[in-house]
């Protein structure tokens, strides 16, 4: 039995463990991708759950609905209503993806690796200590270069002076609307944005995506007629497997277990 605390009313639900990871595939991955690539989502659930159960140990909840501390998760009645026609079609298909790697994790020296995942990396995914610090050997960076041809992989936001001053109101006072106050963009190996200035202060690349909203940390800037134009790649944090990476990787053939173990590098299947 899982324990799922719901962000929306605090409730907490206990369902059985087959009912959560399809709720989570359900939630975090197109239901039209690639069956390994749905396996590979349901494992990487069930590792990432096993991860924060026992960080919750002290808790009456083993993991919450909130993707911003945990993953996604959808009733089976909100994922048919999502899925309106196909419903029938898409819940035996990731059922089936989940049935079949049933008790399946990812092990890194034994223990359960911790198995984060974003929708579309850069090209390349990132080294995890060069985002968060601390030491993951297996979240390192990999190719995925094939994620360029998802069709949302670039994007584009836009701000005018006033607006950029108002959603970093918390991060930095911009008195200054008339020209550019970003410089000194610093980047990851990766290409991530790690610090860059804004009116003499150094932040974070990471607070800057989330105070903007922007798809990820990966963005250029342009500074025109009083806008600024952030043009991004990719969609996520771009550490661990990309979603849209592993769908590509199965439809070349590869098997849900492959397609782990390029993106956790040394890692088992166990």
């Amino acid at each position: 039995v899982v324990k799922v605390k719901l962000s929306s009313n605090n409730e907490i639900i206990s369902i059985s463990m087959e009912d959560y990871l399809f709720g989570v595939v359900a939630a975090e991955m197109p239901a039209l991708y690639e069956n390994e690539a749905l396996k590979a989502q349901a494992v990487a659930a069930y590792t990432y759950f096993l991860i924060q159960k026992e960080g919750n140990a002290d808790k009456d909840y083993d993991i919450t609905d909130d993707y911003r501390i945990d993953q996604a998760f959808v009733t089976v009645a909100a994922a048919k209503e999502k899925w309106g026609q196909e419903a029938a079609k898409y819940e035996n298909k990731i059922r089936s993806a989940v049935k079949t790697v049933k008790n399946k994790k990812v092990t890194y020296n034994g223990q359960p690796a911790c198995t984060v995942y974003h929708a579309i990396s850069f090209g390349v995914t990132e080294n995890a200590a060069d985002v968060w610090g601390g030491d993951y050997p297996y979240l390192i960076s990999v190719d995925s270069n094939w994620d360029k041809l998802q069709e949302n992989y670039l994007s584009t936001a836009e701000f005018s002076s006033v607006e950029l001053k108002e959603k970093l109101s918390d991060l930095v006072s911009i008195s200054d609307t008339k020209t550019n106050v970003i410089k000194d963009i610093k980047r990851t190996k990766a290409g991530g944005v790690k610090t860059l200035q804004i009116s003499e202060k150094s932040i974070q690349g990471s607070d800057l995506r989330s105070a903007l909203n922007l798809r990820s940390a990966n963005f250029e800037v342009e500074f025109k007629d009083g806008k600024y134009i952030f043009t991004t790649k990719g969609y996520g944090h771009a550490i661990g497997m990309s979603q849209y990476g592993a769908h590509y990787m199965a439809m070349q053939g590869e098997t849900y277990d492959k397609i782990l173990l390029h993106y956790y590098s040394g890692c088992k299947i166990e």
